[in-house]
């Protein structure tokens, strides 16, 4: 096996720091034979601009690390490798090109990173403080060649530390009723030259994906969002927007020219002229930039959304939702039938899927009975198939909803809501233009267009759907017909339908009138338990996603999960992952969409569903479970009830402008729970196609501060770090993933204390170390010193599990002789308190085994609290 190098700063990446000074850490993985020999690194260098050729290279040797500044390992190396250890310091004037070589002693030739590893140059570029003169900058200082003929003005940014601006596009009126006026026009380009760009372009009508570039801009579909990153370590934020306000009616994207300049499409709807909307934000960071232009749309859509009547009627249905179903809508375990059943269902294969969870002790609040429940007239294929009626179909469901949902209610309990499965319109095509629906409710006939980019799925050609004056109607009467059979909520599919319509006029008449009487009626029958789904489309993203005022619903945030696909499973994730750096920002809950335990890389999805901060609702077939899995990423919780464990802040990319081919391990970055006090989250996936190892430093983390102290736990490996600052070199760590490998890292601050006899003891709650994200497991914990010489620690969850306590003086004391541990104020039985088997320092506590062996009752809370004493001196 080849030697293999890891540094930090990372090669063929970008690094943004603070500080001139910069340790240069690298780790060196050999086969243990070979760990003797006198291995020499040398860092090789350059000042300048980033291609290197305006300053000379030079050379500066890494020296041996001590032991004392190894960073912490979280994985071990193969068994037959080992790691050596090395360091350099060097001064950074304001950037630096660096990259590897390295060699086995001094009688061998040197090998260059490059070559052996395939990893290019790194990057550094030093933060020269927040917008240093950037005051005086305006926006044709930082789009060079930007278009004279556009009308630019800066606006006050809610959004600390960056710039805005808009900017309009002038476009003319659609030019009759079946046809729509496009304008295209040059905008220039960030900073004349830029370092690395990202985008989230139209991957098709109803998604969102992730492009990336380096220094040109190659977008193979319109963008609705791109970001540029310039050689000072400023990043530059452009957001498309439209149909709100005086803006035009359609939509406003991104392209880029043959010259590499980004160019600005906008398509007008309306027949009257108008404006696209670009906004335009500038920062020291991404998140910053991005959330300023995304706070601006809010504003324009709220100033916009403020009168008329269907504002008046969700401000009132607002008001009267009640919060107590979010645990078991947004916290349950659900399952969906789609890949489960596939789409010839019944009423029998759905008890079926039902009973066989049931009898594996899988309990699910939420159920979804996906595509092919409904009545439809089965002409053509799927797409041309329209809706007959509101009941289901005959055959498969000779007891209707209200039957089915009734027998699957009465035998199983813990289903707290069976939701259903629709499209927008009806079905894929509609309403069947010969069926029941179709006398009851105004219709009209429309054309879609196909979509060149999904030649698999042919949606071109007329359907029959109902008319304007019936939308309200039709809405309101459906889903009362499913409330009334028991059904609890939607998953409303195929929403993109809308931007497919050949017509402007149709569009303009149309798309506004159906998304707002979905959501009033999602409000008004079901509370808002929907699932939005292929709806992110720019004209349902600011209209009806983007808003506030409103309860947060569900929303499908990538393309499907495809288990019969292997190379889509880390490109799901990925993506998912990207897109959330905008839908962050919306009104709506990120749903990651369902996924199969039993598939191979089940465990890499539930992973990512874990971190994500969204749903998460399994699609298995019937029997065929990892019930494992099933356990991390659940609990059950004093009552009984099964609840994920969900960040509160959303998870999202940490590395927006790292391509999808690049040698880098994907970051996803969550926290949960309070600032300072909190746990800052990351999930690691390799996507790469080979095993990686990287150097994770501690200050990457959202959430974490300098002056705090913390232990990080790995979930795959249960290693947990020493005490670490960010300014220590255990802060650095080590992270080895095979290829489809993931873990999930969890951030844990201290509470110290400082005795007499022990010296500093550091400890803090680890929530439920069994679970992903056990630490959102903690809905409170704290430490304090009695007076009676105890230290107590307090911790109150939402399930039971195993509860970890790190204690750093934990080998020194008798777990016997100096522990007491309570549950909801009764000692527990001793042996459920035991030391970690993979860290000394880690006191377990077996909550689930306890509770049952102390018989105790939830009472009225379902929360458990557990209180740990032990001696405070010798």
């Amino acid at each position: 096996m080849s030697p293999f190098v890891v540094t930090y700063p990372p090669l063929e990446q970008i690094t943004q720091l603070k500080d001139a000074s910069v340790t240069f850490h690298a780790v060196l993985e050999v086969p243990k034979s070979l760990a003797p020999d006198p291995w020499q690194l040398a860092l090789w260098h350059s000042t300048g601009s980033y291609d290197g050729r305006k300053a000379s290279w030079v050379e500066t040797p890494f020296a041996p690390s001590g032991q004392s500044d190894f960073p912490s390992t979280l994985h071990d190396p193969a068994h037959q490798l080992t790691r050596l250890h090395f360091a350099v310091d060097l001064t950074v004037q304001s950037t630096l090109n660096f990259t590897i070589k390295f060699r086995q002693g001094p009688d061998h030739d040197w090998r260059w990173v490059r070559n052996e590893q395939g990893l290019g140059d790194g990057y550094i570029v030093v933060d020269v403080g927040a917008l240093e003169g950037s005051d005086d900058e305006d926006l044709p200082d930082l789009i060079h060649g930007l278009n004279p003929s556009l009308k630019w003005s800066p606006h006050l940014s809610q959004s600390p530390g960056t710039r805005l601006w808009t900017i309009e596009v002038p476009v003319d009126g659609a030019k009759d009723d079946d046809n729509s006026t496009f304008s295209h026009v040059p905008l220039g380009i960030p900073w004349g030259g830029f370092l690395r760009w990202f985008a989230l372009v139209r991957d098709w009508s109803p998604w969102l994906a992730p492009r990336q570039g380096r220094s040109t801009l190659e977008l193979d579909k319109d963008a609705l969002l791109c970001s540029f990153l310039s050689s000072k370590g400023k990043h530059l934020v452009f957001l498309g927007f439209a149909g709100i306000n005086n803006a035009v009616d359609g939509m406003t994207l991104f392209r880029n020219d043959e010259f590499g300049r980004v160019t600005i499409h906008v398509r007008n709807d309306s027949a009257q002229a108008g404006s696209g909307t670009v906004l335009v934000a500038v920062g020291d960071n991404f998140e910053s930039a991005n959330a300023a232009v995304m706070y601006h749309a809010r504003d324009l859509v709220s100033t916009a959304d403020g009168a008329g009547e269907s504002s008046t009627e969700l401000a009132t249905l607002n008001d009267n939702v009640k919060a107590n179903w979010y645990e078991n809508w947004y916290d349950g375990l659900g399952y969906c039938t789609w890949n489960a059943l596939g789409q010839r269902l019944t009423a029998e294969r759905v008890m079926t899927a039902v009973d066989a969870l049931a009898d594996n002790n899988i309990n699910i609040s939420n159920l979804i009975i996906d595509d092919n429940w409904q009545d439809i007239d089965y002409h053509g294929d799927q797409w041309q198939q329209g809706w007959n009626d509101f009941e289901a179909e005959p055959r498969a469901f000779p007891n209707g909803l209200t039957g089915m949902v009734s027998a699957i209610r009465s035998k199983h309990k813990n289903i707290e809501h069976v939701a259903v499965w629709h499209a927008l319109l009806g079905y894929w095509a509609g309403i069947a233009p010969d069926g029941n629906l179709a006398k009851r409710y105004r219709t009209i006939e429309v054309v879609r267009g196909e979509d060149s980019s999904r030649k698999n799925i042919p949606l071109g050609g007329k359907m029959t759907v109902i008319a304007k004056e019936d939308v309200h109607k039709f809405y309101d009467d459906f889903y009362r017909f499913l409330s009334e059979s028991g059904v609890a909520g939607v998953k409303t599919d195929g929403q993109f339908m809308v931007d497919t319509w050949v017509s402007p006029k149709v569009r303009r008449e149309l798309i506004q009138p159906y998304l707002d009487n979905w959501l009033l009626a999602s409000l008004r029958h079901f509370s808002g338990r929907a699932i939005s789904c292929m709806s992110l489309s720019p004209q349902i993203i600011f209209h009806t996603q983007l808003p506030r005022g409103r309860p947060t619903m569900l929303c499908r945030n990538s393309d499907d999960f495809f288990p019969e696909v292997p190379s889509s499973h880390p490109w799901h994730v990925w993506a998912n992952a990207h897109n959330s750096l905008l839908t962050q920002h919306l009104n709506i809950l990120p749903d990651w969409d369902m996924f199969q335990t039993a598939n191979a890389y089940a465990g890499f999805h539930a992973a990512a569903r874990c971190v994500s901060g969204g749903p998460i609702y399994i699609t298995d077939v019937p029997g065929q479970y990892n019930l494992d899995l099933i356990k991390q990423m659940t609990g059950v919780t004093p009552r009984g009830r099964t609840v994920i464990f969900r960040p509160s802040v959303l998870g999202r990319s940490l590395d927006q402008y790292v391509n999808y081919d690049d040698l880098s391990l994907l970051k996803i970055s969550a926290y949960n729970g309070r600032a300072v006090t909190g746990t800052p989250i990351m999930g690691i996936f390799n996507v790469s196609g080979r095993p990686l190892t990287e150097l994770i430093p501690l200050a990457r983390f959202s959430g974490v501060l300098p002056s705090r102290w913390y232990v990080v736990r790995s979930h795959q490996s249960g290693k947990v770090t020493v005490p670490v600052q960010t300014t220590s070199s255990a802060s650095l760590m080590t992270a080895s993933l095979d290829n489809g490998g993931y873990d999930i890292l969890s951030v844990f601050p201290l509470s110290l204390y400082e005795t007499e006899s022990r010296g500093r003891v550091y400890v803090a709650s680890l929530g439920l170390v069994g679970k992903m994200t056990g630490c959102a497991a903690m809905l409170n914990h704290s430490s304090e010193l009695l007076e009676n010489g105890r230290l107590l620690i307090s911790t109150r969850l939402k399930a039971l599990g195993v509860l970890g306590i790190y204690i750093s003086h934990l080998p020194e004391l008798s777990i016997q002789d100096e522990f007491i541990a309570t549950i909801q104020g009764q000692p527990i039985p001793p042996r459920t308190a035991t030391v970690n088997k993979t860290d000394n320092h880690v006191l377990d506590i077996d909550i689930e085994t306890a509770w049952k062996e102390m018989s105790l009752d939830a009472g009225w809370s379902n929360e458990v609290e557990v209180k740990v004493y032990f001696t405070w001196e010798k």
